[in-house]
């Protein structure tokens, strides 16, 4: 697991796969590079990768998410014993091998019918279940239909233009000028994973325009499990939990790009600085809230939509999709509580959900502008886990 509870990362019908041997000393390696020319690849660090080579580790453990999420399953499905001292990673299983055929079947279909585009992906057939349904019941036929919308939005007619819909939203925060004011917060509270996991864990998340942020969470009454970090200083991002499969490594794809936005889009002046082609979606719903959705691109093909409350106009809910090698990968916070801090609403509850895992933050402190050493945001200083060599 990276920051949640789910081991996901070693996906079920994973391509991998295999072991992290020698992560620690190709991080060590690459952080005593003052400018390193090529980013770490995944078959640098794990052993036995066919299908997904030439990607980064962070798109790489993006991808294993997408493909448990797609078929239902967790890490034991395909890789025995996951979980234990006695896992290898790297041991070829028939479920590995099925899973590399599907990978390959997949970029043939979106390369020869769809000119690239990448139109096909596992959940198309699969949608969380090990075998896809072939046939329609009844029940589906005459039932409500689906209401999954488009990753992909096109501005719609009769709705408010984006001006106006920022223009409400930062007025209910506390008006444009004040919240220009805002250059840094600190926000410290409580942390819960999935399902409870992690309970008593302490997190810290800072940020200062207008690209840097980090997210730390420690577990004082568990300290063998270390801190989990996400940092990025305006240039790269780290992940590092060292329990997990990766203890840390730095991003270079899609995660990177995803972090460089979590940065700007906390502070919501920066929307349209940190996103292109902004566009006003159909109405929407999120539980029994009318919503306003706002989506933009950023950089490299990724999408952030936006879901602003129609009474408050708070921002109740933000959605990132990146890439990968075999679909979109979602990345999602709700935002709820908002409370006065220095006359600027804060929401002091969020969610932040991934594919591996979701967090729970309840915030009991939020400082704004406030100093923020710059070590904060740069490598997590967290000991790599000892190197495992495949059995």
């Amino acid at each position: 697991m990276r920051l949640g509870s789910r081991c996901v990362i070693a996906a079920a019908v994973t391509i991998m796969l295999a072991t992290a041997s020698g992560m620690g000393r190709l991080l060590a390696q690459r952080g005593r590079a003052a400018a390193p020319t090529k980013p770490i690849m995944v078959e640098d660090v794990f052993k036995n990768v066919q299908a997904l080579k030439g990607i980064g580790v962070d798109d790489f453990l993006l991808t294993m998410g997408i493909m448990s999420a797609a078929v239902g399953s967790d890490c034991v499905g395909c890789h025995p014993s996951a979980g234990t001292d006695h896992v290898d990673w790297a041991l070829d299983t028939p479920r590995k091998r099925t899973a590399r055929r599907m990978v390959q079947m997949v970029t043939a279909i979106n390369r020869d019918t769809f000119n690239g585009r990448q139109v096909v992906t596992c959940w198309t057939c699969h949608r969380g279940r090990d075998r896809p349904v072939t046939t329609p019941t009844l029940d589906v036929v005459y039932g409500p239909p689906a209401d999954d919308s488009d990753d992909v939005l096109t501005q719609a007619r009769g709705v408010p233009s984006v001006d106006q819909v920022l223009d409400k939203y930062l007025q209910a925060i506390g008006g444009a000028r004040n919240v220009a004011r805002v250059t840094s917060f600190v926000a410290t509270g409580t942390s819960v994973g999935y399902r409870g996991f992690g309970g008593g864990g302490v997190v810290e998340v800072s940020a200062q325009a207008p690209d840097k942020r980090a997210t730390h969470i420690s577990f004082p009454e568990y300290p063998d499990r270390g801190v989990s970090v996400r940092t990025y200083d305006g240039r790269t991002g780290w992940i590092a939990t060292p329990l997990a499969v990766v203890p840390k490594y730095e991003l270079a794809g899609s995660e990177r790009d995803g972090a460089r936005l979590d940065a700007m889009l906390s502070f919501p002046t920066q929307i349209k600085q940190a996103l292109t082609n902004v566009r006003v979606g159909p109405p929407s719903t999120i539980g029994d809230q009318d919503v306003t959705v706002l989506q933009g691109n950023g950089p490299n093909g990724t999408l952030a939509t936006l879901y602003l409350d129609d009474r408050s106009g708070l921002l109740v809910r933000m959605v990132r999709h990146g890439r990968s090698p075999i679909g979109r990968v979602p990345t999602q916070v709700d935002y709820s509580d908002y409370r006065d801090v220095g006359g600027i609403k804060f929401p002091f509850h969020w969610t932040f959900a991934w594919l591996d895992g979701r967090d729970n933050f309840e915030f009991s402190d939020v400082k704004l502008n406030v100093p923020i050493d710059a070590v904060k945001f740069g490598e997590p200083n967290v000991a790599p886990a000892p190197a495992k060599v495949a059995r």
